[in-house]
């Protein structure tokens, strides 16, 4: 059987645990958090990083941050994870959701301004497959509209929108280490944070609403509870797992390009016949190899597909149920204008195996057997 997803692991994970373990530091903001936070905002070239103890934390800091209050609106695409609308929700904003793009399947731009009312409050685009939403347009709209942008790029470290890292446009922009994500440390995220006046704030939430980050810098001699906070810190054992990923993170990066660009090229002619259609990346756009998809041509002919592969040792997955068809995404949300891409291309799309140190060999067999398929 070919996984859908292995947990990405490069060798020096058990030695930075033994480390972190024998330092006797194993709760939040030691070494290896340090670390970390220091790596992405080199790498991103943000103000501040805060590692988090999940993306799901990473939007709630940011919602708080936001000062999302009860019927404040936000705007997002359907076609996204629960935790994108949860962050929101949990402040008491409703939803306005949007339709997507067919080729990219990520919020579509021009649908944006239709959705805004005098409540809304923030936009958050979300980065599909790690690949940018046209996110000058989207900040521009934002700018002309007095809104916040929270970017969801869970699935986006290492990847760029004209040369910028995503999560680096927004007011704040959240990652996501989930084991199935590119780099991993079990569950875990960052909140990137772009404007400086905003870093004190941030600290403050992520350590229980309390100014401690300033007492351990030796700014305060005691520190006391002054905000809105709760418990966001991972632990040093899952950071230390984490900065041995971030230290390979090129390595990993190229490997799962590797694995795209052969499913890519092995897949070109079915496309080229009309019989599927693959992910499309915009100019200007450098994507991460976060997931690879195939879009079949409707939602009986992928439940075929999907049990073909199946049968054939291939873990091929859908992906999300649009969130405005959900029970909680009708409760707490509206779709705003037509959905004319959102359920059909949601219902097409398949995702093959990919992760890091998948061989090519495996890699081959999973082309051949949707080839099969089609033939």
């Amino acid at each position: 059987m070919i996984s859908f997803n292995v947990p990405p692991y490069v060798g020096t994970e058990l030695d930075y645990i033994k480390e972190a373990v024998e330092n006797r530091k194993i709760c939040g903001d030691g070494k290896f958090t340090k670390l970390c936070n220091a790596w992405l905002e080199e790498k991103t070239a943000s103000k501040k990083v805060l590692l988090t103890t999940s993306c799901t934390h990473a939007l709630e800091m940011a919602a708080v941050l936001c000062d999302i209050k009860e019927g404040d609106e936000v705007i997002m695409p359907s076609y996204t994870f629960s935790s994108t609308a949860d962050a929101f929700v949990g402040r008491g904003a409703k939803i306005a959701f949007i339709d997507v793009r067919p080729d990219t399947m990520n919020i579509d731009e021009n649908l944006i301004e239709q959705a805004i009312t005098d409540r809304t409050k923030c936009i958050a685009p979300m980065h599909y497959a790690g690949v940018s939403c046209e996110m000058d347009k989207i900040m521009e709209i934002a700018n002309k509209h007095n809104l916040m942008v929270v970017e969801d790029a869970a699935q986006a470290i290492m990847s760029t929108y004209k040369g910028k890292a995503l999560g680096t446009f927004g007011d704040y922009g959240c990652f996501s280490f989930h084991e199935t994500k590119n780099y991993s440390m079990g569950e875990g995220g960052a909140l990137l944070i772009r404007d400086e006046e905003n870093i004190e704030r941030a600290e403050i939430v992520r350590e229980k609403g309390t100014n401690r980050s300033k007492f351990f810098r030796g700014q305060i001699d005691k520190y006391t509870w002054v905000d809105y906070g709760s418990s966001y810190l991972p632990s040093e054992i899952n950071a230390a797992y984490l900065y041995a990923q971030l230290e390979c993170a090129d390595k990993v990066n190229e490997d799962r390009l590797k694995t795209w660009n052969l499913y890519y090229d092995a897949l070109s002619d079915l496309k080229n016949d009309g019989r599927i259609d693959l992910p499309f990346i915009p100019e200007g756009c450098v994507h991460n190899a976060h997931m690879f998809y195939i879009k079949a041509k409707d939602l009986d002919e992928r439940t075929a597909l999907i049990a073909h592969l199946r049968s054939s040792g291939v873990g091929a997955v859908f992906h999300y149920v649009p969130l405005h068809s959900a029970p909680a995404g009708q409760k707490f949300g509206k779709f705003v204008g037509e959905d004319k891409y959102t359920t059909k291309e949601s219902e097409r799309l398949v995702r093959l195996p990919l992760y890091y140190g998948l061989k090519e060999n495996a890699c081959m067999a999973v082309a051949e057997a949707v080839k099969a398929f089609y033939k």
